[in-house]
């Protein structure tokens, strides 16, 4: 397989901090590459390095020739005096020429660029819609590769999903750096991880990552207890919470199974409701007969909805559903055109809102968060400013950092801190994922595991809500607050089947393919074909794996027998190799049944 893009000993640092040191790594045809790592750690550099945007301060950037490739980065910036059609649709003279293109109606309805409205000065768009009329004109190309730079920051679950399917129907290469697990998990073949100036490959997605990362950390017995313990608690919530992922090879399971076998469930949830109710009382938030509304358009219509002490809930919706609106009614930072929000006298409530609010600029890191307070208990842990800090990104020397010298993502930690400092027991988050890496991500959701209060989210990132809320609700357009016992899934299903919603891709679905290998569907034979050499692939793999146990076995048992250790080992190597092989051709065929 050709390598589209190669990096040879490319370094880049700014300042005096070294972001890539020597990395060497190529982009094959085909292959679809999740980017993650700490904020401010070098995934944007590794990816403006390898579109071409920056160049390296010493090594080899090569790309092969005509290579067609588009970039999405997080910087928006449209021509002047444009309108949405002129960026989206530029390659189109006529509106019969792009509307008979079936994979560009569908980037256009997917993306909500039909919403937007195609006349609309792109002067006068957000900036979320921005990026996505940004992703829109990348996407309408014919393409080897695209490079995208957190690209579900501004849709909704559903767009997310779109853009996850049509992604996999174009098998296309695509580079992509997003904290979104989900996305990353059902649309990556492999991960690589930038830590420490360089670029740890990984095979397979966000659940094989953690893995990877896990097992490495209990294999080398590492000094980094806090991180193996946080992945393994991640693994127990992925093997318990989450559907099973069937088409992963037994012994893949069964390692990770042994692995989290004695980890507790994420969180005690009968002890965190009991502790709730003794803080919080009976009332928390109520909604009475409101009727709430935006614009021409009627939010909720006569809606009775009460949250109770411990309720963990999740609020999805399409973008402009109100759920933004929604949250503020719930913070009684706006008022219900009727009816009335009633709030219980014990509660503390902090929202946590999508813009950053003002935050002392003249202080430093710790400063300002121990302006808020000294010390936070949250649950059963007792934390100080300094640690609490730490567990969400900020290390020891990162704290004196002057706060008007942080990043975007930076000061939305900072945000995230000083508020859990103030140990509110009602917390309203919307899309708190916005900037945070993952394993920022994690952290957060460590602390929420054990945080006995009440929590209404607004987020895209389906990890994040199936992980800390125990139910979800949904804004669906008929001015009601729809339960949905079936989580996101059901969320899904019920949008897929409502009017003019985008059909799901299958086995048997279509996303209207271009000239970029056919329309993405696959017939029934060839479906059970593909899955019974998955099934053959599995069994070997089975056995490669028993023999490779018990060569290992054997080599400890002959450890003082120098001739029989030089045979097993060749032997070993032997079986390592066919392994390999044999995962290679598993991961290759799985992905016509993903």
């Amino acid at each position: 397989m050709a390598n589209l893009v190669n990096l040879e000993s490319v370094s880049k640092s700014y300042g005096e901090r070294m972001l890539l040191d020597g990395v060497s790594l190529g982009v094959g045809e085909g292959e679809r590459i999740g980017v993650v790592g700490l904020n401010g750690g070098g995934k944007t550099t590794l990816l403006e390095v390898l579109a071409g945007l920056a160049p390296p301060d010493s090594g080899r950037v090569s790309r092969v020739r005509d290579l067609r490739m588009r970039v999405v980065t997080q910087r928006t910036a449209l021509p002047e005096g444009s309108t949405v059609r002129d960026v989206v649709l530029a390659e189109y003279a006529a509106e019969h020429e792009w509307a008979a293109d079936a994979r560009v109606r569908s980037i256009v309805d997917g993306l909500g660029i039909s919403a937007i409205g195609l006349e609309t000065p792109t002067a006068t768009l957000s900036g979320g819609e921005r990026r996505r009329v940004s992703l829109a004109a990348a996407l309408v190309a014919e393409l080897d590769l695209v490079v995208l730079d957190e690209p579900t920051n501004h849709l909704d679950v559903e767009g997310v999903r779109w853009l996850a399917e049509h992604l996999l129907a174009r098998r296309i290469s695509l580079v992509v750096v997003t904290h979104d697990r989900w996305f990353l998990d059902t649309v990556c073949g492999r991960t690589w991880e930038v830590v420490g100036g360089k670029v740890e490959q990984y095979e397979g997605g966000y659940a094989d990552w953690v893995y990877a990362r896990a097992e490495r950390a209990r294999l080398a017995a590492t000094a980094e207890e806090k991180r193996q313990n946080l992945a393994r608690k991640e693994l127990a919530w992925l093997q318990r919470g989450a559907k099973a992922r069937t088409s992963k090879p037994r012994y893949r399971i069964e390692a990770a199974e042994s692995l989290i076998s004695d980890v507790p469930p994420p969180r005690d949830s009968v002890e965190l409701l009991t502790f709730a109710k003794r803080r919080l009382g009976k009332t928390v938030l109520e909604l009475e007969d409101v009727t709430l509304g935006t614009g021409e358009r009627t939010l909720l219509d006569d809606v009775t909805w009460r949250i109770g002490p411990g309720d963990r809930i999740g609020l999805v919706g399409v973008n402009g559903s109100g759920k933004t609106t929604l949250l503020r009614l719930l913070a009684g930072e706006s008022e219900p055109e009727t009816g009335r929000r009633i709030e219980g006298k014990t509660v503390r409530l902090a929202h946590l809102r999508q813009e950053l609010d003002d935050l002392p600029g003249d202080l430093r890191v710790l400063q300002a968060v121990e302006a808020v307070a000294g010390r936070v208990t949250l649950g059963k842990q007792e934390l100080s400013a300094s640690q609490l800090a730490e567990k969400l990104g900020f290390p020891p020397a990162r704290q004196w950092t002057p706060v008007d010298d942080l990043s975007g993502g930076e000061r939305r930690r900072l945000q995230l801190v000083r508020l859990l400092m103030a140990e509110p027991n009602v917390l309203l988050l919307d899309e708190p994922t916005n900037d945070l890496d993952i394993d920022t991500l994690q952290q957060l959701e460590d602390l929420l595991d054990s945080w006995p209060g009440t929590l209404v989210v607004v987020s895209h990132d389906r990890y994040l809500v199936e992980r800390v809320c125990d139910t979800v609700v949904a804004l669906l357009g008929d001015g009601k607050i729809t339960h949905l016992p079936g989580g996101i899934d059901e969320y899904l299903t019920r949008r897929a089947e409502a009017p003019l919603a985008p059909k799901p891709v299958g086995p048997q679905g279509d996303l209207g393919g271009g000239s970029d290998g056919g329309n993405g569907k696959v017939s029934a034979a060839e479906w059970r074909a593909v899955t019974k050499e998955l099934a053959r692939l599995e069994r070997r793999l089975d056995v490669v794996h028993e023999k490779e146990a018990k060569l290992h076995e054997a080599l400890a048992a002959a450890a003082t027998e120098p001739e029989r250790l030089m045979e097993l080992n060749t032997e070993l190597k032997t079986v390592l190799a066919e392994k390999d092989e044999l995962e290679q051709k598993w991961l290759e065929t799985s992905e016509a049944v993903e």
